[in-house]
């Protein structure tokens, strides 16, 4: 089963997911320099706090906590010793470019904590093979927002649909790592469907992904419970495919993402 990434800090909130089993709630303290790149765009910029990471671990039984830091920097250390006194279970570096910078992020957390590497730079991609296989690494998670944009792409799922995300499961996988990419709307939203989205993880082995803002935004209580119900029922519909429906499917994403990425330049 796919684990479910929330990003989240309120604890009633991370409660109800961590009641449904199969999540990874996610604090995210991350800063510097992500206003600037993603400027004009409708992306999700944190608010969240050191002490938010505390409040959410409270409340969970059986999910784990993932706290993303900022980029490598001089208080990457006391903000590693910070996070994991709150009790977070993982720490994410985001924003590298090469393999010394991740070696010296695991250095710095000294297997007190796995570390996930957040691929989403064109120097991260170059540079895979170098790092991928790194002791202290447990997660390769490729993030297709900023990873898109450093390769000048016009859609968020191009790196998927030209080989990118492939190639990186393949090293990760060879080395032992988990492996997971990008986010998920619900199965039936949004301009590559997330029924279409999912199929992919399935097909390269993923072993997580991160719910979008709109599988809870202000809406029912009970509505966030029934979208999640509907994912688990798409997972496992698409788990039954044969290879070749599983190729054909492959085959038709690809060519829906060209197109959304051929339309967006065309309106830019």
């Amino acid at each position: 089963m796919l684990e479910l990434i929330q990003i989240t800090n309120d604890p009633a909130f991370a409660q109800r997911c961590d009641a449904l089993g199969g999540f990874r709630l996610f604090v995210d303290l991350e800063r510097t320099g992500k206003a600037e790149r993603q400027a004009g765009r409708n992306t999700f910029i944190s608010t969240h706090g050191l002490e938010d990471v505390g409040r959410v671990k409270r409340t969970l039984r059986a999910s784990r906590l993932m706290a993303r830091v900022n980029p490598l920097h001089a208080g990457s250390a006391a903000e590693v010793a910070g996070v994991l006194a709150q009790g977070a279970d993982c720490v994410m570096l985001p924003m590298f470019t090469q393999a010394a910078e991740l070696a010296e992020f695991i250095r710095i957390v000294d297997g007190r904590a796995p570390v996930v590497a957040l691929l989403e730079t064109a120097g991260a991609l170059a540079t895979v093979e170098d790092w991928a296989g790194l002791a202290g690494l447990q997660e390769v998670y490729v993030g297709l927002n900023d990873l898109h944009l450093s390769l000048g792409q016009r859609f968020m799922f191009q790196p998927l649909a030209e080989g990118a995300v492939e190639r990186v499961a393949r090293i990760a996988q060879a080395r032992g790592k988990r492996f997971g990419f990008g986010g998920i709307a619900r199965v039936d939203e949004g301009l590559l469907p997330g029924r279409d989205v999912l199929g992919e993880h399935l097909r390269l082995g993923s072993g997580a992904v991160i719910l979008s803002r709109t599988f809870h935004g202000g809406n029912a209580e009970a509505v966030f419970e029934d979208e999640v119900a509907a994912l688990r029922s798409a997972e496992a519909q698409l788990a039954l495919r044969s290879p070749q429906q599983v190729q054909a499917d492959a085959e038709r994403v690809r060519a829906t993402i060209a197109r959304i990425a051929t339309e967006l330049a065309a309106r830019a």
